[in-house]
């Protein structure tokens, strides 16, 4: 059962946690705004779109990156202050061990990361699908990185689509080529000089369009020159977009289904969504290994006082956040496997807070 000293120590930590993301919030919001008011005015949107549509969603992302950062100040802040009115001392001499007065800071950073961890598989994402749309409509226009020019895909696992040219304000593609196999034999090549796109759901109209039926060896050829037909495959406008930060507006589920169906269409290097889908979980434990950092530091107490501790937070904090977008880059790079790259920051973390603990003032 929970003692006293367990709620007092819980009550200070998730007071203290929740007080640090209200002012660093503030802080990202001030800063966010001013960066993006003159595309806010711009494009004459409305105080109320801008705070539903945006700046909500807002502070929910950069609280969901930043949670693990707030969660080492909280812990370093609150302790730093139980030690400097000797509080950790008097706790100690009373007979309570040191790994006794864990309990309630890893009870806090279990249940901090607990609803960090549903926040990032499900209720962030969901945000993101206003906020990252809001953002490359009114603000971020020219984010667009999809391929226009020679895409191959798989719009089955045994039928490839090729496509010269797509051109996105008419949404047309241009040499389009469809191939269909069977058992590793072409058994059918359908070419168009001009694929239009008619709506949902997958329906083209093809214009100049030739197909070819291989049987053996036999083959039939239907020519439509100066013709056109309308036809259905899976393939839509969508495909030919892509953002970057698209993958932060997917569900874990559904990020999950879209990594199986890229993969099933041809494109084999889908590392950037599975480092997406394996930091959601790595980010929770991230709370509970800074928590086991800072609480030995912040509990000795040392003539700098709070200054030094937090001084140290934030140098631990940015050392952290360096070697997790360092070893992010390795495994989008494929120097590393992304699961490895994910968790490499934990693992070294996780041993380095495993040796602050068996140090620390007993």
């Amino acid at each position: 059962m929970l003692k006293i000293l367990d709620r007092y120590i819980m009550r200070k930590y998730v007071s203290t946690f929740l007080f640090t993301c209200l002012i660093f919030s503030l802080i990202a919001v001030v800063i966010d705004f001013s960066e993006k008011v003159e595309e806010f005015i711009d494009e004459h949107l409305s105080a109320k779109e801008v705070i539903l549509e945006y700046y909500i969603n807002f502070i929910t992302y950069i609280n969901g990156v930043l949670w693990p950062l707030f969660a080492l100040i909280a812990v370093i802040f609150f302790t730093s202050r139980l030690a400097y009115n000797s509080e950790i001392i008097a706790t100690l001499a009373a007979g309570i061990s040191f790994r006794r007065l864990m309990v309630p800071y890893a009870l806090s950073a279990a249940l901090i990361g607990g609803l960090h961890l549903i926040a990032n598989h499900y209720f962030i994402p969901l945000g993101n699908k206003h906020r990252v749309p809001f953002e490359h409509q009114y603000i971020w226009k020219e984010s667009d990185r999809g391929k226009t020019r020679d895409v191959h895909l798989f719009i089955a696992p045994q039928t490839k689509v090729y496509v010269r040219y797509y051109s996105k304000p008419d949404s047309a593609a241009r040499n389009l080529r469809i191939e269909r196999f069977e058992e590793g034999q072409l058994v059918e090549l359908l070419r168009a000089d001009r694929a239009e796109w008619q709506g949902p759901p997958n329906r083209w109209k093809l214009r100049n369009y030739e197909i070819r039926r291989f049987r053996g060896l036999h083959e039939q050829i239907i020519i439509g020159r100066g013709q056109e037909i309308d036809t259905a495959f899976n393939l839509t406008p969508r495909d030919f977009v892509w953002f970057a930060n698209e993958k932060e507006m997917l569900t874990t589920p559904e990020l999950k289904a879209h990594i199986a169906r890229e993969q099933q269409r041809g494109i084999v290097n889908t590392r950037i969504y599975e480092v997406e889908l394996y930091r959601r979980t790595a980010d929770p434990f991230t709370i509970l290994i800074l928590t086991f950092i800072g609480m030995p530091l912040a509990a000795r107490k040392v003539r700098g006082g709070m200054g030094l501790h937090l001084a140290l937070g934030v140098g631990i904090g940015a050392i952290f956040i360096f070697l997790s977008r360092f070893s992010i880059t390795f495994a989008m790079n494929e120097y590393l496997p992304p699961l490895l790259g994910v968790w490499l920051p934990n693992i070294i973390f996780g041993a380095i807070a495993l040796y602050l603990i068996s140090k620390a003032q007993k």
